[in-house]
């Protein structure tokens, strides 16, 4: 909550912190070109192939109840699904890890993590509910700063630096809308 403050008031030259970019703090800071993947979307077994949210009928989803995936979720769900809201998200990860529901609308970075702790029984993506990369957030006006964190972003991406971090920490490459 206190990054973009910490920019606006010199605290810190950068915030790389899976920093989303929206048009509120556009306003007030500015953003370095896209760096790492991050999507909200919804997650299931291996083999169990979903298109778009039409196919969410008459199946089972959980959701950590008001988050932004919950939103999203709901408002493209058809009438037929079974959306399970919990309150926080190991609720969530427990019930769809213990077989409470089918599918699990959450986070790429949440499911990496799942991979990382017990490959069998991590979801797959089905489906992406919202693209959100991350950037780097600069004080506004630093155009010399902001140049040099491009130029070691497009390096990264060319000489396949941040490939290799996002397949490690992420178990996904680089999507090609980062210049991958």
């Amino acid at each position: 909550a206190n990054r973009v403050p910490y920019l606006q008031t010199d605290k810190v030259d950068l915030v790389i912190s899976s920093l989303g970019k929206n048009a509120e703090r556009e306003k007030v800071i500015d953003f370095s070109r896209a760096y790492a993947p991050f999507f909200l979307g919804v997650f299931g077994p291996k083999g169990a192939e979903l298109k778009d949210a039409a196919a969410l009928s008459g199946k089972s989803i959980g959701v950590t109840r008001g988050a932004v995936e919950d939103m999203v979720l709901t408002s493209v769900a058809p009438q037929a699904a079974q959306i399970k809201r919990y309150e926080d998200n190991n609720t969530t990860l427990s019930a769809y890890l213990s077989g409470q529901v089918q599918y699990v609308a959450t986070g790429n970075l949440v499911v990496a993590a799942i991979s990382r702790q017990n490959a069998d029984k991590a979801p797959v993506p089905s489906f992406m509910l919202k693209d959100s990369p991350c950037f780097i957030g600069l004080k506004k006006n630093e155009p010399a700063l902001k140049a040099k964190v491009d130029t070691l972003i497009e390096q990264g991406i060319k000489d396949g630096t941040l490939n290799g971090l996002s397949e490690k920490w992420l178990k996904a490459p680089l999507p090609a809308s980062l210049g991958a």
